[in-house]
């Protein structure tokens, strides 16, 4: 695994306090691949900590409907995250701790981001970010 598949958007993530400690903690839990493991905790070494109420309203966190692009395929998903013990299907919600949640947490609207999925490394472009109605 080289650097450069660890690199790093120009931009560093932006995380409410309480979410930093979250992914600290889940990556303490070895909840990750390898890869997936090196690249937050490369972000969470350069993320810029904010209070929830300083969070800018294009970064992607709990309480965010996000629109997302994989860039291979060019196919959209939306995701609606949710704190992991609020994550219900039938509302259609997703855990911030899923595999695309943590991959997408911290970054704005317009980032390109990679993370390891279970088919391989995958691109993503957030396309949207908005409060979850």
């Amino acid at each position: 695994m080289t650097t450069k598949s660890l690199k790093i958007d120009e931009t560093p993530i932006i995380l409410s306090t309480g979410i930093f400690d979250l992914l600290k903690e889940h990556i303490r839990r070895r909840k990750l691949s390898k890869f997936n493991e090196e690249k937050l905790k490369l972000e969470l070494r350069f993320a810029k900590q904010v209070l929830n109420k300083e969070l800018p309203e294009d970064v992607v966190t709990v309480g965010r409907a996000v629109r997302v692009r994989e860039m291979e395929s060019g196919e959209e998903f939306t995701y609606k995250l949710v704190a992991p013990a609020k994550a219900r299907d039938k509302h259609k919600t997703l855990s911030i701790l899923s595999p695309i949640g943590v991959a997408m947490v911290g970054y704005v609207k317009g980032a390109q981001l990679q993370w390891e999925m279970p088919e391989g490394i995958k691109v993503y472009r957030i396309e949207e970010v908005s409060k979850i109605a």
